[in-house]
């Protein structure tokens, strides 16, 4: 095979799947990638600037937002593996969000 004819199968390969498969279920499956990838941008960022590893608020809620955009994509595609493991994570992410309001919530004085 030479490297002509390779490239030209790269190149059809990729436009296979990055072409002719695109429609509005792709589109959402990029957006929820995107979302789900904003969480670990706003981790780093918010540790840079306190000098050690914080887990913000917000990592949860991109959290969430990306697992469900995820969930629905994998659902449209009817991917096992992608339902069972977004599904189970959400699960994860909606807890630690309880949590954290739970304990602001404990942290207000008590009012009368």
């Amino acid at each position: 095979m030479t490297s002509e004819s390779w490239l030209d199968g790269l190149a059809q390969w990729a436009h296979q799947v990055f072409v002719l498969q695109f429609d509005v279920w792709v589109l959402l499956g990029f957006v929820a990638q995107a979302m789900f990838m904003m969480r670990f941008v706003v981790q780093w960022i918010a540790s840079e600037r306190v000098g050690k590893s914080i887990v913000p608020v917000a990592f949860w809620f991109f959290s969430v937002a990306g697992g469900i955009l995820l969930l629905v994509y994998s659902l449209i595609r009817k991917d096992p593996v992608f339902i069972a493991g977004q599904a189970l994570g959400l699960v994860i992410y909606f807890r630690n969000i309880y949590f954290i309001f739970r304990e602001k919530k404990e942290a207000l004085p008590p009012q009368e």
